[in-house]
């Protein structure tokens, strides 16, 4: 199933918005040019990740609460104290220029 986001424009290089799905919440960033969709959720401590700080060169969201890194791209923990993933998700551009998140 996909989830209209927001129109392309409205996200430039270097962004982030939080995008509402099915009762949860999804970080949308663009960084690099390229549309990367991640669950708003510390997998350390279920806090809510995309509220923290984040590094649009390397692509990394911190959680704000522990610290955690996390890569946008895969969603894979990088720094401690978290160690398993957080989801991510497909994301295109559909023709009409409407960003999409296939949250599965």
């Amino acid at each position: 199933m996909e989830i209209e986001a927001l129109p392309e424009d409205e996200l430039p290089d270097g962004s982030m918005r939080l995008v509402a799905a099915n009762g949860d919440t999804i970080g949308l960033y663009r960084c690099g040019g390229a549309l990367y969709a991640i669950e708003d959720r510390c997998s350390h401590d279920d806090g809510p990740l995309c509220e923290g700080e984040w590094d649009a060169g390397a692509c990394e969201v911190v959680c704000p609460r522990h610290g955690a890194r996390f890569d946008l791209r895969t969603g894979a923990a990088l720094t401690l104290p978290a160690y398993l993933p957080v989801q991510s998700y497909p994301v295109r551009i559909r023709g009409d220029g409407m960003i999409v998140i296939d949250v599965g």
